[in-house]
């Protein structure tokens, strides 16, 4: 599934973007052909970009045999989810945008919530499909530059002025990886329960997240049971980790007292066992 759909959006620039790479939407229209610019708020190009690509990823179910399902209200997981028909086989597709800065590097781009569904796997709130239903959790993920001077928002365009517009975003990059592949150790920013992404883009086209070699076995771990600062105080405990290096430490402490309790907690487990039996012959 994830190279039918990294070589897919390989084809995407042809559709949002011009030869000139500039994007091929310039503002709104209303009844009177007027035309209004389009704001940089990576919310609204966010969303845009996912309209203006919903019927080609509606074609790439169709030629893999695959039936898309879009989300039934705004801010469910995931934003595509795509039931291979042979199978049924679910795989979760979360759109994901942002734009890079001189540097190269990007501003921010958060990977969904590690609350809610992530730890409740079997819940159907605000998704879709339980979150354990699906075989894999994708990014499809779109990197842009914004335009060098923010649009007048204060004109409005007829029709025959089309040409003078400027795009707001240009010089678009897609990629598609697995969502544990591309995550930080942090949340995405300030206090917010998202998981944040690696902000380098080579590693974020490439896989090479922190979790990538760890796996998406630490990965789940690590952010099912991360507690923000809030968090830990409506709790009323510490932060049992804050990053990498703290969860490690976090997690050898505990093997560390299991080891040291290695006999005991092999002696209770054999009574457990007994009583359990002996439970079972009596209800027989």
């Amino acid at each position: 599934m994830i190279n039918l759909l990294q070589n897919e959006v390989a084809k995407y620039n042809k559709i949002i973007a011009t030869d000139k790479g500039d994007w091929i939407v310039k503002g709104f229209i209303d009844i009177y052909k007027n035309i209004y610019t389009i704001s940089i708020d990576t919310k609204v190009v966010s969303k845009i970009i996912e309209l203006l690509l919903i019927p080609a990823f509606e074609n790439f179910a169709k030629k893999n045999n695959l039936e898309l399902k879009l989300p039934p209200q705004q801010n469910f997981y995931p934003d595509l989810t795509f039931i291979s028909k042979k199978s049924g086989e679910k795989f979760a597709v979360d759109i994901k945008s942002t734009f890079k800065d001189p540097d190269n590097k990007i501003k921010s781009m958060t990977l969904g919530a590690f609350t809610g569904y992530f730890r409740n796997r079997e819940s159907k709130k605000n998704t879709l499909f339980p979150y354990k239903d699906y075989s894999a959790h994708l990014v499809l993920g779109v990197i842009y530059s914004q335009a060098t001077e923010n649009p007048n928002e204060k004109k409005i365009y007829t029709l025959d002025e089309l040409d003078k517009i400027e795009s707001v975003i240009r010089d678009f990059k897609f990629f598609v990886q697995p969502k544990f592949k591309i995550a930080s150790a942090s949340p995405g920013s300030g206090n917010t329960k998202n998981i944040g992404s690696t902000n380098n883009i080579d590693k974020l086209i490439n896989g090479e997240g922190v979790f990538a070699e760890l796996g998406e076995e630490v990965y789940d771990d690590y952010w099912m049971y991360y507690l923000t600062n809030d968090m830990a105080k409506a709790l009323e405990i510490p932060r049992p980790y804050t990053n990498l290096k703290t969860y490690l430490e976090y997690k050898e402490r505990g093997i560390n007292i299991l080891e040291k309790h290695k006999v005991d907690i092999k002696k209770l487990t054999e009574e457990e066992d007994s009583a359990f039996e002996q439970e079972e012959n009596d209800e027989s």
